[in-house]
């Protein structure tokens, strides 16, 4: 399969996700009058109302949460060259919870909303970094495996410490959110606050893919054809850290979907990290819209969190991958 018809066939799928977003709900929308509340155009207030201010940037929220997750994946396995590697698995999705999270608990979120997402990205950029430096120091997959799972276990208890001591409900409520990661209820705000964080992050890896290309074929190899071995990992780093952190500040931590998205990909891109960028990006945010929609329309009393769903498919997965990953190695 091309990469363009891959692209394509999977921006269609994305097309019409989003239009189930926009009609699936509490109240179920036709087609006819889901697209006329989208422009503004319907007689009745009301659905313009639940398009535009709810059901849209909702899954605006989740279509580019997911393109986050999945293009930061796809980069973090390609520049430690482990297909396991992932921002909620490696702990980096949890360090910026963890500090967006402070941020609701010290109430620096009600002063000024844009310090939200700055502490999400500050959170992955440092979780990112000491992967990096991980990655360098150790050869071994599984130590940099646990390293990340370490990390994570290590945010999600500070992030628990912080819930315990929360000063009164409302701030519970935010940061239980934060820490199992929802789209619901966000605002046209909210992701004009993520956008600059997200599309920085997103040039800053698509910038780089040559190197993710180059590394493939080991270290010595790509230094030796032209490659700043520190610029391109450093590159990395930054662009996965403020794509995780802008992706973190909308719906908090979220897993599994950077480490699905890339794995399904790859064999249809010839396993080459650069043409796994743009289609991981995609399917990760059909993904999370599909999961969103599901999250919706589920005969629940009370409404799932987005990030309990991702992680009920995607662990599974994950030892999936590992399990074959042993056997290809045993």
């Amino acid at each position: 399969m091309t990469d363009n018809a891959l692209n394509l066939g999977l921006s269609a799928l994305i097309l019409i996700a989003l239009g189930l977003s926009v009609m699936l709900g509490a109240t179920a929308l036709a087609p006819l009058d889901a697209l006329l509340g989208l422009f503004g155009l319907s007689a009745d207030p009301a659905i313009t109302l639940i398009v535009q201010e709810i059901r849209w940037p909702r899954a605006l929220a989740a279509l580019a949460v997911g393109a986050a997750l999945g293009l930061s994946g796809a980069a973090l396995q390609g520049l430690l060259r482990n297909p396991l590697a992932d921002p909620g698995v490696l702990g980096v999705s949890a360090a910026g919870a963890l500090l967006a999270t402070a941020a609701l608990y010290c109430g620096v979120v009600a002063i000024a909303p844009w310090s939200l997402p700055i502490a999400a990205v500050l959170g992955a950029l440092l979780a990112t970094g000491l992967l990096a430096i991980a990655a360098i120091r150790t050869r071994a997959v599984v130590s940099l495996i646990l390293i990340g799972v370490g990390l994570s276990s290590l945010c999600g208890a500070l992030m628990a410490l912080l819930m315990n001591t929360a000063p009164n409900p409302f701030s519970l409520s935010d940061m239980v959110n934060w820490m199992l990661g929802t789209v619901a209820n966000r605002s046209s705000a909210d992701l004009a606050l993520a956008a600059p964080f997200l599309a920085i992050g997103a040039l800053i890896l698509w910038i780089s893919r040559r190197g993710l290309s180059a590394l493939t074929l080991g270290e010595e190899a790509a230094h030796g054809v032209g490659l700043d071995l520190s610029r391109a990992r450093l590159a990395v780093v930054i662009g996965a850290g403020f794509a995780v952190g802008g992706a973190v500040s909308l719906a908090g931590a979220i897993g599994f979907v950077g480490l699905v998205a890339p794995h399904l990909v790859r064999p249809l891109v010839a396993h080459d990290p650069t043409r796994t960028l743009i289609p991981s990006a995609f399917l990760g945010a059909l993904l999370l819209l599909v999961a969103d929609i599901v999250v919706r329309v589920a005969p629940t009393d009370q409404e799932l969190k987005l990030g309990v769903v991702a992680a009920l498919i995607g662990a599974p997965a994950f030892v999936w991958i590992a399990a074959q990953r042993r056997s290809a190695h045993g």
